[in-house]
C-alpha cells in the first residue's frame, strides 16, 4: 500500500508542474494589459514602467514564470492588483466557501445517485429502471445555470422560503453550516450543483452494479441460496471503487467549475472570485486562483486513488 501511495504521489509532481506552466501561459496570452487598468488614461510612460517593474512584468516570460513558481512553492502568490491583499489569503478564503457547496452537492448527489443506481441495476429493463434512468438523463441534460435561475424564481421570488443570493448577514468569516439561518443561503447553490453529478454518478452506479450482478460469482451466490439483499450487498461492494472514481472526479469538477453557479447566487467562492478577476484583469489573483484550483483537483484525484486502493486490494498490484 505504501509503495503504491508513494508512486502515485511522485506521479503528481510533473502533472502539477505542467498545469502551473499551462495556467501561467494562458493568462499571459489573454488580451489586455493589467497595468493599464491600474492607471488613468493620461499616465506617463515612467509610471507605466514603474508599475511593470513593481509587479515583475518587465522581465522575460520564462523568468517571470520561474520567479512566480518559486514564490508559489513558498506560499506567496503575490498581491491582488485591485485590492492589494495577498492572493493566497483571498483564494483560500474563497476556496473554503466553494468547498461548502461543492462537498454538500457531491454528498447529496452521491447518496441519492447510489441508491437510485443500485435500484435501477437490480431492475434492469423494467419500468423502475426506465424512470430512474430518465431522471439521470434530465440531470445531465439540464444546464445548471438555467436551473439555478429557475430555483431562484420558484423558491426565492414566488415562495419566499429561501434566500436568492449571498452568504448571509454574518458573511463567510463566521459562516456556520449548523445554523439554519446561515445554512439556508447554501441550499439553492447545493441543489443546483448536485443535479449534474446526480445524473452522472447514478448512470455510473447502474452500469457498475449491473455488470457485477451478471458475473459468475454472483450466480454462484444465488445458486447457494443467498438472499437477494445479501447478493446485492456483494455486488455493491465490488462496484464501489468504480463509483468512487466518478464521485472524486465530480467533486473536482464542481470545485473548479463553479464559476457560473457562484456568479448567479453571488456566492463568494473561487468561481465568483475568478469572474471578478477576469473583469478587472487582475492577473496575479487569476493566476493564483487557477493554480490553487488545479492543485485541488489533482489532490482530490490522488485521494480517490488511495481510497480505491484501500477498499480494493487488487488495485495495489496494478
Amino acid at each position: 500500500m505504501w509503495r503504491y501511495a508513494a508512486r502515485r504521489i511522485l506521479m503528481t509532481i510533473p502533472i502539477a508542474l505542467g498545469v502551473s506552466a499551462i495556467c501561467y501561459a494562458l493568462i499571459l496570452l489573454a488580451p489586455g494589459d493589467p497595468i493599464q487598468s491600474m492607471l488613468p488614461p493620461d499616465a506617463t510612460p515612467e509610471e507605466v514602467a514603474y508599475l511593470k517593474k513593481a509587479y515583475g512584468f518587465d522581465k522575460p516570460v520564462p523568468v517571470q514564470y520561474f520567479l512566480w513558481l518559486m514564490r508559489a512553492l513558498s506560499g506567496d502568490l503575490g498581491a491582488s492588483i485591485q485590492t492589494h491583499r495577498p492572493v493566497a489569503l483571498e483564494v483560500m478564503t474563497a476556496l473554503s466557501n466553494t468547498f461548502i457547496i461543492a462537498v454538500g452537492a457531491v454528498l447529496l448527489a452521491f447518496t441519492l445517485a447510489f441508491v437510485m443506481g443500485t435500484i435501477a441495476a437490480y431492475h434492469v429493463g423494467k419500468p423502475t429502471d426506465r424512470a430512474l434512468t430518465g431522471v439521470a438523463v434530465m440531470g445531465v441534460s439540464i444546464p445548471n445555470y438555467w436551473l439555478g435561475i429557475v430555483f431562484i424564481i420558484i423558491f426565492a421570488v414566488k415562495l419566499g422560503v429561501l434566500p436568492a443570493t449571498g452568504m448571509g448577514s454574518q458573511g463567510s468569516a463566521n459562516f456556520n453550516i449548523f445554523d439554519w439561518a446561515q445554512l439556508k443561503y447554501a441550499v439553492l447553490p447545493i441543489l443546483t450543483m448536485a443535479m449534474t453529478p446526480l445524473g452522472i454518478i447514478m448512470r455510473s452506479t447502474r452500469a457498475a452494479v449491473a455488470d457485477v450482478l451478471n458475473q459468475d460469482f454472483i450466480q454462484m451466490l444465488r445458486a447457494k441460496g443467498l438472499r437477494p439483499f445479501a447478493v446485492l450487498r456483494h455486488a455493491v461492494r465490488n462496484a464501489l471503487p468504480q463509483v468512487l472514481t466518478v464521485m472524486g472526479l465530480q467533486l473536482g469538477y464542481l470545485v473548479g467549475g463553479s464559476i457560473l453557479i457562484e456568479t448567479i447566487f453571488a456566492w463568494p467562492g473561487t468561481g465568483f472570485l475568478m469572474s471578478k478577476a477576469i473583469l478587472t484583469r487582475d492577473v496575479p489573483l487569476l493566476q493564483g486562483a487557477i493554480l490553487v484550483l488545479a492543485m485541488a483537483f489533482v489532490t482530490i484525484n490522488l485521494a480517490v486513488d488511495l481510497l480505491q486502493a484501500a477498499i480494493d486490494p487488487r488495485i495495489k498490484r496494478a
